[in-house]
C-alpha cells in the first residue's frame, strides 16, 4: 500500500468528496482486499472509508467519538454497497441516491472535523459528564439556555424527569449542530460544482439542488417542532401518558403519530420502539463504560506496570469493539424504523 503524506491524504479525501461517487465507483478503486500485507485486517471494504478511519486513529480521536464515527462509516458502507448493486441492475437512473450518498459522506467528514476546514461550530467530544459543562451556558444557544434554566427552577420536575428533559435539550442542541453542518456542506458543494464542467452533473444538477434544499427545509421544520415540544414540556411538565424517555425514540413516535398509519400499525410500532429504546439506553451505558475504561487505561499507562497495562488495554479494546458494534446496530435499527414510518426516511448522519 502506498504511503501518503498528511497533505496528500487530505487532498485525496477532498477530491473523493466531490467526485468519488460521480462515476469512479469501480471495484478496483473503491473496494479492497481483506488486508494490505496479509496481516493487518482492513476495517472497511471501500477504500475511502478505510482511509477516513485510519486518519481518525492517527488523530487520536476520543474513544466515544471514534466509536460513533465507526458506526457512521459502517452505515455509509452498507448504503454505498447497496447502491452499487442497484446501479448495476439499472436503477437510480437520475442519480438521486448517488447524490445523497455523496452528501452523506461529506457530512460525515464535516461532522468529525475531517473535511479540511476548521470547525467553528462548537461541539463537545464526549457529552457524558454534567460537571464538564458550565452552569448558565449549558447548550450554547440563548433560547435553549433560557428555557432550560426556567424549567430547572420551576419545581415541576423530579430529578429523574430533569435528567430526561436534559437529554432532550442535548439532543436538540446536537440537531442544531448537525443542521449547521449539513447547510454548510450543501453550500460548499454547490460552490465546488459551479466550477466543475460535467454533462452528467449538468443533467441532474437542477434536481439535486432542489432535493438538497428540500432536505434543509425538512430539517428546519424538525428543529422548529423540536423546540416547540421543549417549550411546551418546560412550561407544562411531562404528561402522565408519556410513552418514552429517549429523545430519538420520542421523535420517531411523534413522527409515527402524524404519519398515515393504522391503529394496528401504530400498536406494533410502539412495541418495536420500546425494544429500540432499550437498545439506545444499553448503547449509552457502553459509551460511558468505554470512556471510564479509557481514563483508567491512561492512568495505568502513567504508572508503567506492563502487565496491568496489557490487562486494561484488552478490556478497553473489547469495550471499544462492543460499543462500535452496538452503535452500528442501533443506527441501522433507527434507519429501518424511520423508513418504515416515512418512505423518504432520514439521512443516517442525523443519528
Amino acid at each position: 500500500m502506498v504511503i501518503v503524506t498528511e497533505m496528500k491524504y487530505l487532498g485525496f479525501v477532498l477530491c473523493l468528496c466531490v467526485g468519488a461517487l460521480g462515476g469512479k465507483y469501480s471495484r478496483e478503486i473503491n473496494e479492497q482486499d481483506a488486508s494490505v500485507d496479509g496481516k493487518n485486517p482492513i476495517e472497511f471494504r471501500i477504500a475511502k472509508l478505510n482511509q477516513v478511519w485510519e486518519k481518525a486513529i492517527r488523530m487520536q480521536m476520543p474513544p466515544v467519538r471514534q466509536a460513533e464515527l465507526h458506526s457512521d462509516l459502517k452505515i455509509q458502507e452498507k448504503d454505498e454497497l447497496q447502491w452499487k448493486k442497484h446501479k448495476a441492475e439499472g436503477l437510480d437512473e437520475n442519480g438521486e441516491r448517488e447524490a445523497k450518498l455523496r452528501r452523506n459522506f461529506n457530512v460525515i467528514l464535516a461532522k468529525y472535523g475531517m473535511d479540511g476546514k476548521k470547525d467553528t461550530r462548537t461541539l463537545e467530544n464526549n457529552n457524558l459528564k454534567d460537571h464538564d459543562i458550565r452552569e448558565g451556558d449549558v447548550f450554547e444557544d440563548p433560547r435553549l439556555d433560557k428555557l432550560w434554566n426556567k424549567a430547572k427552577s420551576s419545581g415541576k420536575f423530579s430529578e429523574d424527569e430533569l435528567q430526561s428533559l436534559r437529554r432532550e435539550f442535548q439532543h436538540h442542541k446536537d440537531k442544531i449542530h448537525d443542521y449547521n453542518i449539513f447547510m454548510d456542506t450543501v453550500t460548499r458543494t454547490e460552490e465546488i460544482h459551479k466550477n466543475v464542467i460535467s454533462p452528467l452533473e449538468g443533467d441532474v444538477k437542477e434536481h439535486a439542488v432542489h432535493q438538497k434544499h428540500t432536505e434543509l427545509k425538512q430539517k428546519m421544520r424538525e428543529l422548529n417542532n423540536g423546540f416547540e415540544r421543549l417549550r411546551k414540556i418546560s412550561h407544562e411538565g411531562f404528561s402522565e401518558d408519556s410513552e418514552f424517555r429517549e429523545p430519538r425514540v420520542i421523535e420517531l413516535w411523534e413522527m409515527a403519530r402524524t404519519a398515515n398509519l393504522t391503529e394496528d400499525e401504530l400498536d406494533s410500532l410502539k412495541e418495536e420502539l420500546k425494544h429500540f429504546e432499550t437498545k439506545v439506553e444499553k448503547h449509552q451505558h457502553y459509551q460511558e463504560q468505554l470512556e471510564l475504561s479509557h481514563q483508567k487505561l491512561q492512568h495505568v499507562e502513567a504508572l508503567g506496570d506492563k502487565e496491568h497495562i496489557m490487562r486494561n488495554k484488552e478490556k478497553y479494546n473489547s469495550l471499544a469493539e462492543k460499543t462500535r458494534e452496538m452503535g452500528y446496530k442501533m443506527k441501522k435499527h433507527m434507519q429501518d424504523l424511520t423508513n418504515k414510518i416515512s418512505p423518504d426516511g432520514l439521512p443516517h448522519n442525523e443519528l
